[in-house]
Parts: C-alpha cells; structure tokens; sequence
C-alpha cells in the first residue's frame, strides 16, 4: 500500500472559485488555515469526513478533489 498516495486538486479549486484563500476554506470546512495548507501540501491527509466537507465547499464529487494514486 506504499506505493500510493492521496492527491488532491484543491489549490485549482480555490482559484476557479473566486480566488477563495485557504483562511475561507478553512472556515467553510470547519478547520483551521494550517490543516487546508497541510492537506494542500500533501503533508497531511484528511479524514473521509473532512474530505466530504471539503468536497462539498467546491460543490464537486469527492474524485475531483481527492485522488488516490500510484507513486512515480
């Protein structure tokens, strides 16, 4: 299971929604700017909870904001 790792688009998201920061994010998800920043940054991946609650903020599928992929 090494081999994957989870992905995510939300840095694209938040740009073709408004220009939306990581601060109003945070806020529409629940958490904190730290935790958006981590997540974006592949350093921290979220509960499926959290995943779904940020999923809903863009109004998108979960697999258009997460994706779980082989390494290169």
């Amino acid at each position: 299971m090494d081999d994957y790792r989870i992905e995510n688009n939300i840095r694209v998201l938040r740009f073709q929604n408004g220009e939306m920061t990581q601060d109003e994010l945070a806020q529409k998800a629940g958490v904190t700017r730290q935790t958006i920043n981590a997540i974006e940054a592949a350093k921290y991946s979220p509960t499926l909870e959290l995943a779904f609650r940020i999923a809903k903020v863009f109004d998108e599928p979960l697999e258009n904001v997460f994706q779980y992929r082989k390494k290169s």
